[in-house]
């Protein structure tokens, strides 16, 4: 416990440094204490207030919020279908929204793009296409009894989404082709003032939903039918881990893009600066790390001075030790008690 409580606490102490590294760093920079003065109330300069607090604020919460949102997408599957490698992409749902916006983009000639109708255009797309690969899953889910064939299904699934994204490019004008790719490379930035509030209430549901599957998770950890003798409903548990999962990645995606690696690698971070697979205490690990890794993207991304590096540029710089690590030492970093 005492652990735990030390791990939680750095990881809080880190997410206010990102924050405020967030704060101050940008495009256009702003001395110290005049970014003090706005979040204080008391700024002199309106351009600045400007960049600060619509700008800057709403990328700290949106990438925060996005981390922690996938990342516990990922343990929440790992975990339901004992398997290291599964992340929020694998079981389709991302990659459904990734076709309804292809659709919208891609047909249209890439026209939408640059509109602000045709940017609540591409959310509702990216919302709709998740949530049709969901009720997909969520139909199989009643039929199939086995939680590696509903998996198989899900990356069956998401083949044949990318395969229609992938028709849908080789018929797609160049304009179409170049909007569709500059929102698949991810950005935290998308998110508005007006639109936090609706997209942080939604993120803070499905983490509430996800803390309240913590003992049927840690009952899994020990095989189905373990969980079954202990009372577990172990379809009703995977619904409800199917609805929380694709509600988080559709909200994110459809905001912020297919953002990769974040929901695969955080949770084995969590388990390894843990050593437990307890999800009482990995589950809250879970969320400020995957809000530590987002925000460092972040930061990552907005150094340069003449433009944004897209967040799936950087992702895989972070992800890809991480896995390899993960492959090399397997044995020890899944632990069961």
């Amino acid at each position: 416990m005492l652990r735990f409580k030390i791990v939680l606490s750095i990881l809080i102490l880190i997410i206010l440094g990102l924050a405020m590294a967030l704060l101050l760093i940008g495009s256009v920079e702003i001395p110290v204490e005049d970014v003090l003065h706005v979040i204080c109330g008391g700024a002199t300069n309106k351009a600045w207030e400007f960049i600060i607090l619509e700008s800057r604020v709403p990328l700290i919460i949106t990438s925060c919020l996005s981390g922690a949102a996938l990342a516990v997408c990922g343990l929440l599957l790992q975990t339901s279908f004992n398997n290291p490698l599964a992340d929020p992409s694998i079981l389709g749902i991302s990659t459904g929204s990734s076709l309804g916006v292809a659709l919208l983009l891609l047909l249209s000639g890439g026209a939408l793009y640059t509109s602000f109708g045709g940017y609540i255009a591409i959310l509702v797309a990216a919302l709709i296409g998740a949530f049709l690969i969901m009720l997909i899953l969520l139909l199989f889910s009643s039929v199939v009894k086995s939680a590696t064939m509903l998996l198989i299904v899900g990356v069956l699934i998401s083949y044949l989404a990318s395969s229609a994204i992938s028709l849908l490019n080789f018929f797609a004008t160049q304009e179409g082709v170049h909007s569709f790719v500059i929102w698949g490379l991810g950005n935290f930035s998308g998110v508005t003032t007006k639109q936090l509030m609706f997209f942080s209430t939604v993120i803070i549901v499905g983490l509430i939903g996800a803390l309240g599957l913590i003992k049927p998770l840690n009952a899994l950890l020990l095989g189905e039918r373990y969980a079954e003798n202990l009372g577990i409903n172990i379809r009703r548990t995977r619904n409800l881990l199917l609805l929380i999962t694709g509600l988080l990645t559709a909200i994110v995606t459809a905001f912020c893009g297919p953002i990769g690696f974040i929901g695969l690698i955080v949770p084995h971070l969590a388990r390894l600066m843990l050593g437990t697979s307890d999800h009482l205490r990995l589950m809250p690990v879970t969320i400020l790390s995957g809000g530590v890794i987002a925000m460092l993207c972040s930061l990552l991304s907005v150094f340069p001075s003449d433009g944004i590096i897209p967040i799936n540029a950087i992702t895989p710089i972070i992800g890809v030790p991480v896995i390899i690590f993960i492959v090399l030492n397997r044995r020890k970093i899944f632990y069961f008690n």
